[in-house]
């Protein structure tokens, strides 16, 4: 089966690109990221003769400040992610035209999320700054991945940023920031819907290239955050609070696409497609397994700790 280079795909795939642009713009709802700040909670910091932050004036959990942090910072990387989907999808017809509305949109994130936190002295302003400052100046470098590759990506990714934001709105038993944060994850959710519709499509086009890139995400994915300082520790503070692990990962994010996708009972693959697919059951069938262990894990730790504490 032949394989199509990225001129070929971004030409081929463009008419269902217009169309998922078209559909997002009308069901797409404008929304004010300051109507979601409690400005009247705000007030000067040292530098103005105000009081500097303390972890006293915080309301929020150590593990929600965690999660806040995480998911601000991913945000904050904005411009790493707008160069490299542009290098993929370009600046002409409607692949171009989703770039700048999807950077435009996703924009706002970082902006709400951030006011929020400093106006309520969620978390140490001085300390998110040298995190944010770090975490841009590495950048987002997806590895000059291939067109279908990163559509793939995307729409893991997508999906998994909505999650994580729904899961730490909950988790911040604040509802302020649930409500900032259900806002936010509406906005993932159309961008995974607009992804998520062109890999369906160019599974329709070339199938078998399109399963090796699917399965190649799934094998190799990662968070963007996570290049984010302290990352590693940080993921798991969350995932012990059940904001966003592995089973969530498996069960909420990929084990969905996939269903959407219809990737098990694909026709038409030659025998690279079928032994991508073939990995893909694999990979799949061990993150399963891995998340298992992990909830098993997690559960024995907590009845361990409710033990100690009722001695």
């Amino acid at each position: 089966m032949t394989t199509l280079d990225s001129p070929q795909l971004l030409a081929e795939l463009e008419p269902t690109v217009e169309d998922n642009l078209n559909r997002h713009l009308a069901i797409s709802q404008d929304w004010m990221p300051h109507e979601y700040v409690p400005w009247s909670l705000g007030r000067d910091f040292a530098e103005l003769g105000g009081e500097p932050w303390s972890v006293a004036q915080s309301q929020l959990s150590p593990i929600a400040r965690t999660a806040l942090e995480v998911n601000l910072l991913t945000e904050d990387n904005l411009p790493s992610y707008h160069r490299e989907i542009e290098r993929a999808f370009g600046r002409d017809t409607a692949w171009g035209t989703w770039v700048n509305r999807w950077t435009a949109e996703e924009g706002r994130h970082a902006f709400c999320i951030r006011d929020y936190l400093l106006v309520t002295r969620g978390v140490d302003p001085d300390e998110l700054e040298r995190a944010r400052m770090q975490t841009m100046e590495v950048g987002f470098d997806s590895g000059d991945k291939p067109l279908l590759n990163v559509c793939a990506y995307v729409s893991f990714q997508e999906l998994a940023t909505r999650v994580s934001h729904r899961n730490t709105g909950r988790y911040t038993d604040e509802p302020v920031a649930e409500k900032l944060l259900t806002r936010v994850a509406k906005d993932e959710n159309l961008h995974m819907l607009f992804y998520r519709n062109i890999v369906h499509a160019a599974l329709e086009l070339t199938p078998s290239q399109t399963m090796r890139a699917i399965t190649d995400e799934v094998v190799s994915f990662q968070m963007p955050g996570a290049i984010i300082p302290g990352f590693g520790r940080k993921a798991v503070q969350m995932a012990m609070a059940g904001i966003y692990d592995l089973r969530i990962h498996h069960d909420d994010i990929v084990a969905p696409l996939l269903r959407q996708w219809g990737v098990y009972e694909l026709e038409g693959l030659d025998a690279d497609g079928e032994k991508a697919r073939d990995e893909l059951a694999a990979a799949v069938a061990a993150l399963d397994a891995e998340a298992s262990r992990f909830v098993e894990k997690r559960e024995a730790a907590a009845a361990k700790k409710a033990a100690r504490q009722a001695t």
